[in-house]
């Protein structure tokens, strides 16, 4: 079993690898949750010897499969409990992730098998980001961020890649939601910035940072 920072640390480290892709430098993991280097050395003797990730010096660490399947687990807790905190106790959006980051590491697997069934076996998040199922599996759409489309066709908000409560407030104050149907109306040469149309009723301008991290579906 795996300490409530063991297992902070292991889903860091399986974001900052891709998915468990690549290997990890330390800076990034010290970065990431910010700590300093020691504090992550530290750690990462005690998830190497539970064989949750192995390291090796000037190459990073890489997590394991087992690491890899814990991590996930962790994540399926974290994206089932946000979607409830959404959908049941009608948080916004940009309430539950201090929120959900303490009821990830409730150790009942029975409580999550029953919260996912009550929840009608979701599988994505309010932010849109996949839930994995209770293997661990989950089914990846290809997304592209809307600052790389052009023209005046449909396109569909699915996930944000920032996830931070100013910039989903952000979003909320101009109507923009995961699901929603946009057509791109122009794009300001000058600065980036588009002009779009939500669900047919509602044109908005958003900045191109905010482009950047919206990914939409054709």
């Amino acid at each position: 079993m795996l300490s409530y920072t063991e297992e902070n640390y292991l889903k860091a480290i399986y974001h900052l690898s891709g998915s468990g892709v690549k290997a990890v430098l330390t800076s990034e993991i010290a970065e990431t949750m910010n700590t300093r280097a020691a504090s992550v050395t530290d750690m990462i003797k005690k998830l190497s010897a539970k064989n949750m990730i192995s390291y090796e010096k000037y190459y990073g660490v890489k997590i394991t499969r087992q690491g890899k399947a814990e991590a996930l687990m962790v994540v399926r807790k974290h994206r089932l409990w946000e979607t409830f905190l959404v959908q049941t106790l009608h948080f916004s959006w940009d309430e539950v992730h201090d929120v959900a980051e303490q009821l990830e590491h409730i150790q009942s697997a029975l409580l999550i098998e029953k919260l996912d069934e009550f929840l009608e076996f979701p599988t994505v998040d309010p932010h849109g980001h996949p839930i994995p199922d209770k293997t661990g599996k989950f089914v990846e759409v290809r997304q592209i961020p809307l600052s790389d489309c052009s023209g005046k066709k449909k396109l569909t908000i699915r996930a944000v890649r920032n996830g931070s409560p100013s910039f989903l407030q952000y979003l909320s104050k101009n109507g923009v939601y995961i699901g929603a149907t946009i057509t791109i109306l122009e794009k300001i040469e000058f600065d980036g910035s588009l002009e779009i149309m939500i669900d047919g009723k509602k044109k908005v301008f958003i900045s191109r940072e905010a482009s950047q991290n919206l990914l939409v579906t054709e």
